[in-house]
């Protein structure tokens, strides 16, 4: 969720209030520029005016401004154009294999998610009903059938 009534520069600049060196900050920002150029046409617009794909690369530039070794991305795909998901989702792995960050991708299309993931959890109800590395969880007949629309 980015805060909408801050433009984009705002909403960047949020996600690096615990950094104290400021050229480590600006390298991050180059960073986030060189993952999502988009962000940087868009500096000084107001977030909640950005469609929904730019919205969560927003979402996750900021997070990235913290320097995390870990990131929760909840829904990625969620409100956003088809032909962005694939972008995004290109971004994900981008991020956590150059960067070494762990990624929690919580994520309906279980398709895509297993796809770029190294190991799954399927939940149903709240409670984990299968687990394993991804490709023997994409492999799995019952869970195709049930999941995968296979």
């Amino acid at each position: 969720m980015v805060f909408g009534n801050l433009s984009v520069a705002e909403n960047l600049a949020m996600g690096a209030f615990l950094q104290t060196d400021k050229a480590a900050v600006a390298e991050t920002r180059e960073h986030i520029f060189t993952l999502f150029p988009r962000l940087k046409e868009r500096l000084k617009q107001t977030a909640g005016t950005l469609s929904g794909g730019e919205q969560q690369m927003l979402a996750i530039g900021r997070a990235l401004m913290g320097r995390p070794k870990f990131l929760m991305l909840d829904e990625p795909s969620l409100g956003i154009a088809p032909r962005l998901i694939t972008t995004i989702f290109e971004k994900i792995v981008e991020i956590n294999r150059t960067q070494g960050i762990t990624i929690l991708l919580v994520e309906q299309n279980a398709n895509l998610a297993l796809e770029i993931s190294s190991h799954g959890y399927v939940l149903e109800t709240g409670h984990i009903v299968c687990s394993g590395p991804s490709a023997e969880l994409r492999a799995n007949p019952q869970l195709k059938a049930a999941y995968l629309g296979g």
